[in-house]
């Protein structure tokens, strides 16, 4: 059985990292783990606004059932990916240790924020003004700037960034390239 290689999709929320894992992993046959999917009341620090002013350190955010899955899921795979959404790319100390390549999508935040909003309009269960309402003076305060650094400090670690928005077909293709350029190195 091959292990296969971690490939961690990064960026800030509305870049378009869950659309990327689901449709290069389609297409790759390979398996995925969503960072959403593993989190609860105790993932972040419970003051983000404090945390902001102490300088966003990403060894604070803590997702042990996410790394389980992780361990569990690379040791029966068979396939020669498993892709996850890990917005902190390497910059989580926890985590690091199982990637091997890390890709960012530098979005504009101003594009992530639409996505968001849009994504909130569309998701028929919630009350989509009072959640836009709330996110918005949330992203206002401090969220802006703590994903804005979170990219910074993602940037500084990533072996490919993929700038802008492009159709997610060609960021697919674009990914996929990379990825077979990167065996036929190690080969």
């Amino acid at each position: 059985m091959i292990t296969p290689q971690v490939i961690a999709i990064s960026g800030a929320s509305g870049c378009g990292k869950t659309s990327l894992i689901k449709a290069v992993s389609d297409k790759l046959n390979c398996p995925y783990l969503l960072f959403d999917e593993y989190t609860n009341a105790h993932t972040y620090p419970k003051d983000m606004k404090a945390w902001l002013k102490a300088g966003v350190n990403l060894n604070e955010i803590k997702t042990p059932a996410f790394i389980k899955a992780l361990e569990e899921l690379t040791l029966s795979c068979g396939a020669p990916y498993v892709f996850i959404e890990e917005p902190f790319g390497r910059c989580r100390a926890e985590i690091s240790k199982y990637i091997d390549y890390v890709i960012l999508l530098d979005v504009s935040l101003e594009v992530c924020l639409s996505r968001v909003i849009t994504r909130n309009i569309n998701t028929p269960h919630i009350n989509s003004r009072n959640a836009i309402s709330k996110y918005l003076c949330v992203y206002d305060d401090y969220l802006s700037a703590i994903y804005a650094n979170v990219v910074e400090q993602v940037r500084h670690t990533c072996d490919l960034t993929v700038t802008g928005v492009l159709p997610l077909s060609k960021t697919v293709d674009l990914v996929e390239r990379w990825l077979a350029r990167q065996r036929i190195s190690q080969s």
